[in-house]
């Protein structure tokens, strides 16, 4: 068995793998980059070690670094975790050469799975149904493009070397193809140092589903169910579920079989998904292997009671598999879904900055799992995955397992950093999702504002901020009225909070008293920063902001100005000073936490200043260019 496992990874896998290994007696070492310095995976380890700066390109993809961290600390093997590393054949390979366990596939499956071009042809050879689309050689625009006309549109574009939603766009027209494979390219060349595309036919109104797979050195290989990962926004999963709702057994056993053949054509070992896209008549398409451990491992966990992560250490140490397939079992309905530090309303920008309240605790129940790595007083960063955590309920039935879900996420709000908890709370609560109707494209197609706080959260919240602040108040022995001027999801309120001897009595907004005169902050989900509050009420997030009356009014609603949504890198900008530019052109690209946005003109005219430089970090509400009339 190994003795010193080191966890190349950081954040909630970390955390998770280093669990499994302490409860197997296994001694464990965690790496951090400067961001992570305080970080809960390098508390929780037996050991740790810096490996560099934030950037993950200094740091979590520094194999030299790790590899040294290893030798520093006995390690015996290595855990690459999801991401960074886990699938890089060249960061296994060196982990052979040093004498290290990986603790997943061999460096020729990775390369084999890896390139997706490669890896339908062996699915082919397999049988394996496979998506139609072109893979070739031939990267030119116009072969891409001639493919494209050839297969029809819409066509999706994606990137040969990664996955996880990154470097892939979808094209609906042969107009906006030469753009979709620019901005395609970078990203994959950025996540994956590969810039190698490929076509797809796409598959409208489709459901994305997958096959945990297994295999040992024994040459056993087994499944371990399906999984449906149909919700997803900018093609990134945000909630699973096992069983499929829309899978029946007659698929269901087709599907397995097929991810089993697909296994031992590459002579898999370790955890690995096989992944599916499945149209609305139910034919399933071969999209890709992933050789690793996914982040939606833990519904699998849920429902046949296994540890994956031990199965790993345990096949990576050379033992066969505990189970064949005949013993493995499965028992009711578990769901997952990503509570992530993105705004739903902004198109699902990426968030940054300290998380002021988050304690996950409070959900803790029967058929409840949280898996996190960010205490409270955490930052977020824009160097790494906007993911705050993983929400998992398992219940006897789907609609139980719905039911502890939204409980729990009702149970556990982040506060001092936008996240999707809400959204996650209508979308799972929602009828669509109820009847198992959810498809891969439904939530792009569809926006989502979160609601506005009424005239009586602006009460609470005036009340909150005069009780907080006005200890005068409470000495007063007539009748006063303490002015609160608040801005919240939008819009601007006067309040009047109003006191009669020391005693709090109501709220004026507008020409309605609301009366709060039983509120106790103590018993309020709120907190403070600066001049904002962090509201939960009703069940919804809201924030609340106190203008700063010696504060120039925000440009950011201004047409002539281009202004970054999130705090990241400056990745492209397009344009420069006397350049004349038309609404729709792209202005800049700024990348957050692995995703890209693209920032284009509102309006015509000609670019007066801009701000930042190529390659530099910028952050949310930078003006990167001004825009004048052409006149």
């Amino acid at each position: 068995m190994i003795a010193r496992l080191l966890v190349a990874n950081r954040g909630e896998i970390a955390c998770r793998v280093i669990r499994t290994a302490r409860q197997m007696g296994i001694a464990t070492v965690a790496v951090y980059s400067d961001a992570d310095a305080e970080a809960l995976h390098v508390r929780m380890a037996d050991d740790a070690v810096r490996i560099g700066g934030a950037a993950a390109a200094d740091s979590y993809l520094n194999i030299a670094a790790i590899l040294e961290a290893t030798a520093h600390t006995g390690a015996d093997a290595v855990h690459p975790g999801y991401g960074f590393l886990s699938e890089n054949a060249d960061f296994a390979e060196a982990c052979g050469r040093a004498g290290l366990a990986f603790v997943g596939p061999s460096p020729a499956t990775i390369r084999a799975m890896g390139d997706k071009g490669r890896a339908k042809a062996l699915m082919r050879a397999a049988g394996v149904p496979v998506v139609p689309g072109y893979d070739g050689e031939d990267q030119s625009p116009q072969r891409i493009a001639s493919e494209a006309a050839r297969m029809g549109f819409p066509v999706l574009v994606k990137a040969a070397a990664g996955g996880g939603g990154r470097g892939m766009r979808r094209v609906d027209r042969a107009d906006d193809l030469p753009a979709a494979l620019e901005g395609a390219r970078r990203e994959a060349e950025n996540a994956f140092g590969n810039g190698t595309l490929l076509l797809e036919r796409l598959v409208e109104n489709a459901r994305h589903i997958e096959v945990q797979v297994f295999g040992d050195t024994h040459g056993n290989i087994v499944h371990l169910g399906e999984r449906d990962c149909s919700s997803q926004r900018r093609h990134q999963k945000i909630v699973e579920e096992t069983p499929s709702p829309f899978v029946d057994d007659a698929m269901r056993s087709a599907m397995t079989d097929a991810a089993v053949a697909a296994a031992k054509a590459v002579d898999y070992i370790g955890a690995g998904t096989v992944e599916f896209i499945v149209s609305a008549d139910r034919q399933f398409f071969f999209l890709e292997m992933n050789t690793r451990l996914q982040v939606e491992h833990p519904v699998t966990e849920m429902v046949t009671g296994l540890d994956l992560v031990e199965w790993q250490l345990r096949v990576a140490a050379g033992e066969a598999l505990p189970l064949q397939q005949d013993e493995i079992g499965f028992s009711g309905h578990a769901i997952e879904a990503r509570l992530c530090a993105e705004d739903p309303a902004a198109g699902f920008a990426p968030q940054t900055g300290k998380v002021l309240r988050w304690r996950p605790e409070a959900a803790e129940r029967a058929g409840i799992r949280i898996d996190h790595g960010l205490a409270e007083g955490g930052e977020v960063t824009p160097f790494y995955d906007p993911m705050i955590a993983k929400i998992v309920a398992h219940g006897e039935t789907r609609e139980e397992a719905i039911g502890r879900l939204r409980s729990a996420l009702a149970d556990t709000p982040v506060l001092g950093v936008k996240t999707n908890r809400d959204f996650l709370l209508d979308l799972v609560g929602g009828d669509v999702f109820r009847v198992g109707g959810v498809t891969t494209d439904m939530i792009d197609a569809e926006s989502w504002d979160g609601g506005a706080p009424s005239d009586s959260d602006f009460a609470i919240a005036s009340a909150i901020l005069a009780l907080a602040d006005g200890d005068d108040w409470f000495s007063s022995t007539g009748l006063r009225r303490c002015p609160v001027t608040l801005l919240g999801g939008g819009e601007r309120r006067d309040c009047s909070v109003l006191f009669e001897r020391g005693r709090l009595t109501g709220v004026e907004v507008g020409a309605t008293v609301h009366d709060v005169a039983g509120l106790d902050p103590a018993t309020v989900v709120s907190t403070r920063q600066g001049r904002a509050l962090w509201l939960v009420s009703g069940g919804r997030i809201f924030v609340f902001d106190e203008p700063d009356p010696l504060e120039r009014k925000s440009s950011a609603g201004d047409d002539r100005l281009v202004v970054s949504p999130v705090s990241g890198l400056l990745r492209h900008l397009a344009v420069a000073e006397g350049d004349t530019v038309a609404p729709g052109d792209v202005v800049a690209v700024v990348e957050a936490m692995k995703m890209e946005t693209t920032l284009t003109a509102a309006c015509g005219g000609i670019v007066m200043r801009v701000g930042g430089r190529a390659g530099g970090q910028v952050r949310s509400g930078d003006v990167l260019a001004e825009i004048a009339d052409s006149e």
